[in-house]
């Protein structure tokens, strides 16, 4: 985000017609509010056993200083900035797949990096069972990072869901769904958003009583290591947005899959849609596990005084991120590039050439899917 600093996003509840009450994440008083916000995504933050070792310092603790240092700038820029948390912080011992518990230096990473916000409905949110859960949501509050998707209890739930942002003189509603978490049920009364229509279309509902400008879903979703969207995802989208919702973003394949810009026939509404935003950062090297988007939306609100303001895409894109790995780099650290940084120069050839491999994938396939939404340019 454009770093309000210091840190002063602000919780507040809210009370309103409906039984629920909001949690609005707030902007600070003493800021200008603007016709334009900026949001931006980004998909899986993972921490994979050699991740955790190359992080590991000689004090014992963990460094995560590098990783996002060439992407921090991008980040912070954004008005909003989002990403999924696909580990939990479960405390020791740290384990990286096939249950995740990272150490609390990464989320402080994640923080100073510039994310406002984080996803936590995901198949690897149950790893460390209740106390997992419990403990992440613990760390996220005492930092005073805004999150959705997990809740110790209902009462919780139905005071901070769905999350209500309020930024620049725009209310937009998140929502946060996963098809799954591994076959692990959560422990009573700990709650997890599942992708279940009855209760999606209650969320939907309630969120339209706030008359948010935008209501956002990120869905935890698809299959993996598939480049293209399943028959499901494409049936939910539709779902989705006959039901009220405006821009969907996706996660969990491990892979990109096309984005899409959608026109409502009748009404002229556009809605933005991201199937996959690949992995963010993690330890996998298969073939376009490497890597994944970085996608940026304007929102802007017409400037003609009006009870009901039009708000409209004015630009949305993407860019897209490589992890160059140790075993690549033969640096010690785990770091993200931007495929297009000057940075890339320095990488040594055998590392160049999968971030090359990984680009040139990348960018054939959503050439060749992607409607109306295409890769930003410097």
């Amino acid at each position: 985000m454009r770093r309000i600093s210091p840190l002063t996003l602000l919780f507040f509840l809210v009370s309103c017609n409906s039984a629920a009450q909001e949690q609005v994440v707030a902007e600070a008083s003493d800021t200008v509010p603007s016709a334009k916000v900026t949001l931006l995504f980004v998909g899986d933050l993972m921490q994979h056993k050699a991740q955790l070792e190359a992080a590991r310092t000689s004090q014992g603790t963990h460094d995560y200083s590098l990783c996002f240092s060439l992407v921090k700038e991008q980040i912070s820029r954004a008005d909003i900035a989002i990403g999924n948390l696909e580990v939990t912080l479960g405390g020791k011992p740290y384990t990286g797949y096939p249950a995740f518990s990272a150490p609390d230096e990464f989320l402080y990473a994640i923080r100073d990096a510039g994310f406002d916000i984080l996803l936590t409905a995901n198949n690897h949110c149950l790893d460390r069972g209740k106390k997992g859960l419990e403990r992440t949501i613990l760390m996220l509050d005492s930092l005073h990072i805004p999150y959705t998707g997990t809740y110790r209890n209902k009462e919780e739930r139905s005071q901070r869901y769905p999350l209500l942002i309020d930024k620049n003189g725009f209310r937009i509603a998140l929502l946060n769904y996963t098809y799954d978490t591994n076959g692990v049920k959560p422990t009573s009364p700990n709650i997890v958003n599942y992708i279940d229509k009855k209760i999606i279309q209650q969320d939907i509902d309630t969120a339209r009583t706030w008359q948010p400008d935008a209501i956002i879903a990120c869905m935890h979703w698809g299959n993996e290591y598939q480049s293209l969207p399943s028959r499901e995802q494409r049936q939910l989208v539709d779902w989705l947005l006959k039901q009220g919702v405006t821009h969907i973003v996706g996660s969990h394949p491990h892979v990109i899959q096309p984005m899409e810009l959608r026109t409502d026939t009748l009404t002229g509404m556009q809605h933005a849609v991201v199937y996959s935003l690949g992995n963010f950062i993690s330890n996998m090297s298969k073939v376009n596990t490497d890597g994944g988007l970085i996608f940026t939306l304007e929102l802007e609100k017409d400037t003609v005084i009006s009870s009901t303001p039009s708000v409209h895409i004015s630009h949305c894109g993407y860019n897209l991120v490589w992890t160059a790995r140790p075993t690549l780099t033969k640096e010690k650290n785990y770091v993200l590039y931007p495929t297009d940084s000057t940075s890339v120069s320095k990488l040594p050839e055998v590392a160049r050439n999968h971030l090359n491999i990984f680009t040139k994938n990348s960018r054939k396939l959503l050439q060749q899917h992607n409607v109306g939404i295409k890769e930003n340019k410097k």
